[in-house]
């Protein structure tokens, strides 16, 4: 395998499977250098039963991403331990339903291109065959549509459309590093969304009545009109 993405449409199949009998089980859980979405930090302090604050200080370390600026989410790990993930058991998953979008989505990659006619999104995959991975001998054989169907990806694809959306506008209006207070105040909106939520509900963030009550009700809420407020604050009206 050379490790080298091979592009693939949505209907077309591929041959993968991965359990406990595979001699890699839960290698691909270690050496890891893996990124958190807004939504993936939700469920998984959803999961924990712990508020994302919590979560952020307890699994993960943030730091400034070098091609986008922004704080980036990464899972804390430990050398002594094959910086493997802290969920990672002799088992496997101890947060499988949970997981986060990229473990769901291996050993596909997914990217995003827009239309500059109408904004339109095209969604693009591509295999990513791990070395270490056995998974491609004697896998399963599926699309791609039913890969994403079967590890509940649509959700996660939904909610981090958004904040790809957003990082592309940081590109487009603000290139650079992202510092100081607007820093702090992205970290926040989308990723320590209980802090978010108390902003909200003590009133130091602004919403409409009807708009607060939806925050401080549903998560989904939550995540919706904390990744719009960030876009508005640093970006005004402006989208992707």
């Amino acid at each position: 395998m050379s490790g080298e993405p091979q592009y693939i449409g949505i209907k077309e199949s591929f041959a993968f499977s991965c359990g406990p009998e595979k001699a890699c089980f839960n290698q691909c859980c270690c050496d890891l250098n893996q990124f958190l979405y807004p939504y993936d930090v939700l469920r998984l302090s959803r999961a924990l039963k712990i508020s994302t604050g919590e979560f952020l200080k307890l699994y993960t370390y943030i730091y400034c991403g070098d091609t986008t600026g922004l704080p980036v989410v990464s899972f804390m790990t430990s050398a002594k331990n094959n910086h493997a993930c802290p969920f990672v058991t002799e088992k496997g998953c101890a947060v499988y339903e949970d997981r986060p979008a990229a473990c769901r989505m291996f050993p596909l990659a997914r990217a995003l291109s827009r239309s500059r006619e109408d904004g339109s999104l095209t969604e693009h995959f591509a295999i990513i065959e791990d070395p270490i991975c056995e998974g491609f001998i004697d896998g399963e054989s599926r699309s791609v549509a039913a890969w994403v169907e079967n590890q509940g990806l649509s959700i996660y694809n939904e909610k981090n459309d958004r904040m790809m959306e957003l990082i592309s506008l940081k590109q487009q209006m603000r290139p650079g590093r992202l510092d100081g207070d607007d820093r702090k105040e992205f970290e926040m909106a989308c990723y320590d969304l209980d802090a978010f939520r108390e902003g909200v509900a003590d009133g130091t963030i602004a919403f409409d009545a009807d708009e607060k009550a939806a925050i401080l009700k549903d998560d989904d809420a939550l995540l919706g009109h904390s990744i719009t407020w960030i876009r508005e604050r640093l970006f005004g009206s402006h989208r992707a």
